[in-house]
């Protein structure tokens, strides 16, 4: 059943209470909250193979780094029968080519904004000078270039890149701005696990859309939401109904929550075991066992999956486990069921790679190191301690070679999630305990359980700056655009708090 949007509404959110007055009567609102449940299992006719993003082209320039030229533009795509879609992509008309490059290389960016309004490109959970981040304050006018440079150093990991202008975020990924970025390393690539992008080490952009009745995308918020879009179909690298033919024992799935709202909570229609290998910020130091995996939107995991020969399976996501109060749940997908791909294993399957009992390192983030700590409560829709977001406005700035502990809450009974630019971070504890599994790796983006206090420890190091800032912010991309969202800057010794530079003004087409 598809979901019903309404038509004329209002929302009073108190925290994490929801009063609505529904113009169209009481008949109205009791159907669209009969109707707000999604279920899609068994009713998606896998009938599109999984669309694969190639490996982006690159060419060594004569200081010796790698470049890649990425194209931003307006096209349509054939993603339905029919009318083809109004799209936005990256090297092509829809989504971006998957990035791939190692530990301890020089890289550069050639850039071009052929959109007809201002953009930008984040690279989501990298390492990077504040200049290099991508961010609001990078932001490329209509017909401008960005040519950003640096040195990768961090682990082996999946990241992924998106734009991030201010105000306009979730309409620019909505549109299709947005691809995988993947850093390899020694260490990784000397382990036995599944390595072959596209065969048996897969990424899976797993995003949501609302399509009119001409094939087109829908962006308006969904019946009561307090997150934004909720789109009733599912898609994979672009691909609505993906199948894809397996050929290998195992396979190693990349996944990436690339929605701008939806929280997915994976697993397989036959409740199969896989093993989550890598969270945000690179490999587990082991893998952990599980049949359910829940991820907000920007958080990534890789987990590895178990196939027999000639058996199919379905990847869904299940209703949410945690991360919402009352009756807020249904109406934000809590309870939605949602078939997102089919693997189709072949008659007889290689058998070449395994899991090792060891893998990354377990962060190494001390507390007991921290030279400060800081308390930030997110609510609403738009503030982070009782403050919108304000471009010109460095909220604190921080020691480079330091360990920070950030308190986080979600104060309210709505769906937030966290995210810090530059750093991976160290999930100390959740209301005091220990964290659960899926959270004991390198993370940059944490789902906010309502009433929860989450203890993040991070190191500040290599790149300063007094005057540019790195953003931290909810990840809920309607959320951010409202103004949930803070700036702070990495000060060298001596450095004091700078003044953040205008940013370049953009047109909204």
């Amino acid at each position: 059943m598809k979901r019903r949007n309404a038509l004329k509404w209002t929302l009073i959110g108190v925290g994490g209470g929801v009063g609505v007055i529904a113009l169209g009567g009481a008949g109205t609102v009791a159907y669209l909250w009969s109707s707000a449940k999604l279920d899609t299992a068994g009713k998606v006719d896998f009938d599109n193979p999984l669309a694969i993003p190639p490996l982006a082209e690159s060419a060594d320039d004569p200081s010796g780094a790698r470049v890649f030229h990425l194209d931003i533009k307006a096209g349509t795509t054939a993603l339905k029968d029919g009318a083809e879609t109004a799209t936005w992509g990256i090297n092509g008309n829809f989504l971006g080519p998957t990035i791939r490059a190692k530990r301890g290389e020089e890289i550069a960016f050639s850039v071009y904004n052929g959109l007809d309004e201002g953009t930008s490109i984040h690279w989501h959970g990298m390492h990077l000078p504040a200049v290099m981040d991508g961010g609001p304050h990078q932001e490329m006018e209509p017909g401008g270039d960005w040519t950003p440079q640096w040195t990768l150093n961090q682990p082996a990991a999946t990241l992924w890149y998106h734009p991030h202008p201010h105000g306009r975020t979730a309409h620019h990924v909505y549109k299709g701005l947005a691809g995988m970025f993947i850093i390899d390393d020694e260490e990784s690539e000397a382990l036995p696990l599944p390595s072959t992008y596209g065969v048996d080490d897969v990424p899976l952009i797993v995003q949501d859309r609302n399509f009119n009745g001409d094939n087109q995308f829908e962006d308006g918020g969904s019946f009561m939401s307090m997150q934004g879009i909720l789109g009733d179909e599912i898609m994979v690298n672009g691909t609505l109904g993906p199948y894809f033919d397996v050929t290998t024992r195992l396979v190693r799935l990349r996944l990436l929550n690339g929605s701008v709202s939806r929280l997915y909570n994976f697993g397989f229609g036959d409740d199969r075991p896989f093993q989550l290998i890598s969270t945000d910020g690179g490999l587990l130091p082991e893998a952990w066992e599980t049949d359910r995996l829940q991820l907000s939107p920007g958080e990534r995991a890789e987990i590895v999956v178990a196939f027999e020969p000639g058996e199919t399976a379905v990847l869904r996501s299940h209703p949410a486990a945690e991360g919402y109060t009352g009756p807020l749940a249904r109406v934000n997908g809590a309870e939605d069921l949602l078939d997102v791909c089919q693997f189709r294993a072949a008659d007889a399957l290689a058998d070449e790679t395994s899991v090792p009992e060891a893998m990354g390192a377990a962060p190494d983030v001390d507390p007991a190191e921290a030279a400060e700590e800081r308390s930030f409560s997110l609510s609403g829709f738009s503030q982070i301690n009782g403050e919108a977001m304000d471009l010109a406005r460095i909220d604190f700035g921080v020691r480079e070679g330091t360990v920070e502990v950030w308190e986080v809450t979600n104060a309210d009974g709505y769906m937030h999630s966290f995210h810090v630019h530059d750093v991976q971070f160290r999930v100390l504890d959740v209301d005091g305990a220990e964290p659960p599994p899926q959270l004991l790796g390198w993370k940059d983006t944490v789902q906010l359980v309502p009433q929860r206090k989450y203890r993040l420890a991070m190191r500040f190091a290599d790149y300063t700056d007094p005057n540019l800032p790195y953003m931290f912010h909810c990840h809920i991309l309607a959320h951010e655009d409202s103004g949930m969202m803070g700036q702070f800057v990495v000060l060298g010794e001596g450095e004091e708090i700078g003044e953040v530079p205008a940013p370049a003004h953009a047109t909204h087409g």
